[in-house]
């Protein structure tokens, strides 16, 4: 049967922490655990919590899941190691029932079916990547049907046999004073066939696990956050059922000059102060090349340029957007006894112009005298 989402499972979200992650295991384990809540149900509740909690309070397990979905810790016999739940206890059969009575699972050919397991694989891209597009090569692991017993989980020569039990409808009728419920046979979990001799390699699975490299063509314009569905790509369905869904998770990494909102992106220019107080060209870079950026005479620190339709088109379309340059005035560093006499000189002569020179400096300075006065300093 296919399994929930851990996250799900658990009823946090995806950027829990430790500490929501214990409490939300601890709430369902005092919730379910059979010595406080006896019952089929609450075991098989307080099964799944364990399991969800056992993943995710691994930091390597919980990065494998997040990636790879299922696929990436399987916990069934054969994949993950004794002590798994994907054995087919008395839960899983439990939960065959329950599936039989409110429609849960498909059927083909009178056996039940379920579609396989969603995947998600993180994509990590550069700004110009993402900006332009490309087609990139993914590998994945994944179940696959088994090649040496085609998928039966029968051992090679050997074949399954009807199912005693329900004499091969995977069904049976259970009475229960008035009502007589139609349940999920309990020894074949529907299949109405038993195997005898499980095959070696998939060790009754019928699906090993493999690596399968796929075409992934990233859109124009994606951003971090957006996802890409590859239908079909996921995990294969048991006995038959549908294949899930792969979805690649697009994350676009930091970029040395430019940062990225919506459609605009933004960049800050340093330039020296002789160029802020003359004014000037200088040229700036673009992700379609080199342009030229005018500084008019008397720029300040945090001014803002914008450059129309420099920016990015969104992968849902509209317009392109701009870059936006921010200046800031450098204060040069290092300087001779010659230049710190040249910039002396230059202070007293831009001080003796007062207001006509520093208008933004002497308008501050005579509100903070004001203060000071009107506060009897």
């Amino acid at each position: 049967m296919s399994k929930r989402d851990y996250y799900e499972v658990l009823g946090i979200s995806r950027n829990a922490g430790d500490s929501d992650l214990k409490q939300a295991y601890r709430r369902l384990a005092m919730k379910y655990h059979p010595d406080r809540n006896p019952g089929a149900e609450s075991e098989r509740k307080f099964k799944e919590a364990k399991e969800a909690y056992e993943i995710l309070s691994d930091p390597k397990k919980r990065s494998a899941y997040d990636q790879f979905g299922h696929a990436g810790v399987d916990t069934s016999e054969g994949f993950g190691g004794p002590g798994g739940f994907g054995g087919g206890g008395f839960s899983d059969i439990f939960g065959d029932v329950f599936g039989d009575i409110f429609g849960g699972g498909a059927r083909s050919g009178g056996r039940r079916v379920h579609r396989g397991t969603d995947l998600r694989y993180d994509l990590s891209l550069t700004l110009e990547e993402a900006v332009a597009g490309k087609e990139v090569k993914i590998r994945i692991p994944t179940l696959v049907e088994c090649q040496f017993c085609g998928g039966t989980g029968a051992k090679p020569g050997t074949s399954a046999k009807t199912c005693p039990t329900c004499s091969g409808a995977g069904q049976v009728r259970m009475q229960q004073g008035f009502f007589s419920i139609q349940q999920t046979c309990p020894q074949c979990r529907g299949q109405g066939t038993m195997i005898e001799e499980h095959c070696n390699h998939c060790r009754g699975k019928g699906r090993t696990q493999e690596q399968k490299t796929l075409s992934v063509r990233v859109p124009a314009g994606v951003d971090t956050g957006d996802r890409i569905r590859l239908s079909g790509e996921g995990e294969p369905g048991e006995r038959g059922g549908p294949p899930g869904d792969l979805y690649v998770q697009v994350t676009v990494r930091e970029h040395p000059i430019f940062t990225r909102e919506d459609n605009h992106l933004f960049c800050e220019v340093p330039i020296g102060f002789v160029t802020a107080a003359l004014g000037g060209e200088l040229q700036v870079p673009t992700l379609n090349g080199k342009v030229m950026l005018k500084i008019p005479a008397g720029t300040q620190t945090g001014k803002m340029f914008r450059m129309r339709g420099k920016g990015v088109k969104s992968v849902r379309g509209g317009v392109i957007g701009d870059l936006i340059c921010r200046v800031i005035v450098e204060t040069p560093v290092n300087l001779t006894e010659r230049q710190k006499e040249l910039l002396r000189e230059l202070d007293e002569e831009v001080q003796a112009g007062g207001r006509k020179h520093s208008p933004h400096s002497t308008s501050w300075v005579d509100s903070v005298k004001n203060f000071f006065e009107k506060m009897g300093f």
